[in-house]
């Protein structure tokens, strides 16, 4: 059982919530309107798959600035009738006339954070269509139809998605966008209802004419033709030409529990990186100790250090996972630990906004599914009134000659998004994900407790006066061995992330989870 610890009340880990229990099937999503999108869609003889679909599709709607129909998709899908754990890339990819030297050009030393520049290839829809087509028992039509009728008819708003919401009017950066996601020029507030009719036509399209109606469309011709407004690189053969691809997952073994993750483009290999020096550095400790700490901080730093420097798109670059993932290597990098914090390190080889949900059913299917645009309300750009906003996956190029991660025409980006899944003696059971951009891998490999963003010295505590088995607080015993400690900012909680997952049990029961960052929670079908 997903340990809670609300018997004991006045235990610093305390969660602030209980996990749910059912039978049949089992969903968490970071909103309960999606939640229940995922239920009702098991009840109507949908399996796992088909549940976090309709998850997936609704928070679309309900949660616009973290995950829109313009935005990417990963998942690990542990496929009852195949027997196997499943791994699928649903990124886009990078323009045809996307080059480096195009960019280079246009006096740019970096792709930018916004606008059509940082726009990549939409690549959730085909992930949709590629993983019902495999792996779902429900046309997707459907599965689609929950996401429908939130637009069509609107929904209430809940309240930390209205929250950010509110904090994002100058990221939206067109006409249609403005008009789309800011009706009467204003965020919606908490409980109010919001309608968007363009993106049920565009879903009721997809669920019609499947990803062929969105890529070849009314969709594409919006992107195209907004593209060419604003300055931007796409081409029709850029949407028609792309499709997604399925990936073998990536596993290391910690403490006697298998973790599964998305291999690149995302950045899963991080977060196997740093358990692997995690492991090495001696028998668990408290959780509330200032050595626990610490370790994780320095293993999640030598992990960042190799991801910025060797993740990028296997199928353009040579990313070194064998050699990361090896022994030895993180024996290694172990052994660069010691009582002080270390300086930001660099990579260790010498050679040459996002949502998150998860479903379980009673046949065995788990699935851990993220998607998202990156940050929130991705590039800022809508394409008419498609209901399509952008993402800005392309900011995660880099434009230095050499680089792995470089600029190329239809290259994927490196990706912050990573699902993740435990196996058991081989056996796939808890499928589990934290969005929060950067700090997802950092977020996996601290999977319970507080998290922590490292940069060099610096690191950013969300409970800094929490205290520690050694007397005091946290802040002050980090700071004695080296660490610049940092407060969590007042806007934004969710730098910290939120994140949702469900543990089978061995006798078939279900125990969900969802993260109190976030407005969603977890729902079960017993009957």
């Amino acid at each position: 059982m997903i340990p809670s610890l609300r018997g004991h009340a006045s235990h610093p880990l305390k969660s602030q919530r209980s996990c749910v229990v059912a039978r049949r099937g089992m969903v968490a999503s970071s909103v309960p309107i999606a939640s229940a999108a995922g239920v009702e869609t098991l009840q109507r003889g949908g399996n796992a798959i088909d549940a976090a679909l309709a998850m997936a599709a609704t928070l679309c709607v309900v949660e616009p600035m973290s995950t829109g129909l313009g935005g990417d998709l990963f998942a690990l899908v542990h496929s009852a009738s195949e027997g196997r754990l499943l791994s699928l890339n649903a990124s886009g990819r990078a323009p045809a006339a996307a080059t480096r030297e195009a960019y280079l050009e246009r006096g740019r030393d970096h792709v930018p954070m916004r606008g059509i520049l940082s726009a990549t290839v939409p690549g959730a829809i085909h992930g949709w269509e590629t993983l019902s087509r495999r792996l779902g028992a429900l046309p997707l039509a459907d599965v689609l139809a929950p996401a429908i009728r939130a637009a069509e008819d609107g929904f209430p708003v809940t309240e930390m998605v209205s929250h950010y919401w509110s904090l994002l009017p100058s990221v939206l950066s067109n006409d249609a966008a403005r008009e789309t996601w800011l009706p009467g020029g204003r965020a919606p507030a908490a409980g109010e209802t919001f309608r968007c009719p363009g993106q049920a036509r565009t879903l009721r399209a997809i669920g019609k004419g499947g990803a062929r109606a969105f890529y070849r469309g009314e969709a594409a011709e919006a992107i195209v033709a907004t593209s060419q407004a604003e300055g931007g690189f796409f081409e029709p053969v850029d949407l028609a030409n792309h499709e997604s691809t399925w990936t073998e997952p990536i596993t290391s073994d910690y403490r006697g529990v298998t973790v599964a993750e998305h291999p690149p483009n995302g950045q899963g290999l991080a977060a196997l990186v740093g358990l692997n020096v995690l492991a090495r550095l001696g028998d668990p400790v408290s959780p509330t100790s200032t050595l626990d700490w610490h370790r994780r901080i320095e293993a999640s730093k030598l992990a960042y250090a190799d991801r910025d420097a060797y993740i990028a798109d296997p199928e353009h670059a040579d990313v070194p996972i064998e050699a990361l993932l090896e022994p030895g290597y993180a024996d290694r990098r172990a052994a660069l630990v010691g009582d002080e914090a270390l300086d930001a390190p660099g990579p260790g080889l010498h050679a040459g906004d996002t949502i998150y949900c998860c479903a379980a059913d009673e046949h065995g299917n788990l699935v851990s599914l993220i998607q998202s645009l990156y940050m929130a309300f991705g590039s800022g750009v809508a394409c008419g009134d498609t209901g399509v906003i952008l993402q800005n996956r392309g900011a995660g190029f880099r434009l230095e000659a050499g680089h792995p991660n470089v600029l190329a025409p239809g290259k994927r980006p490196f990706h912050t998004i990573i699902p993740g899944m435990l196996l058991r003696d081989g056996t796939p059971f808890m499928p589990f994900g934290i969005m929060g951009g950067d700090i997802q891998a950092q977020a996996h490999l601290a999977f319970v407790g507080n998290l922590v963003d490292v940069e060099g010295r610096q690191v950013v505590l969300e409970e800094p006066d929490l205290p520690v088995d050694e007397g005091g607080t946290l802040r002050e015993a980090l700071t004695e061995r080296g660490h610049e400690v940092l407060g969590p900012g007042e806007a934004v909680i969710d730098v910290f992330g939120g994140g949702q997952a469900i543990e089978r049990h061995a006798d078939g029961t279900l125990a969900g989870a969802s993260d109190r960052r976030k407005d969603g929670c977890a729902l079960g079908w017993w009957a």
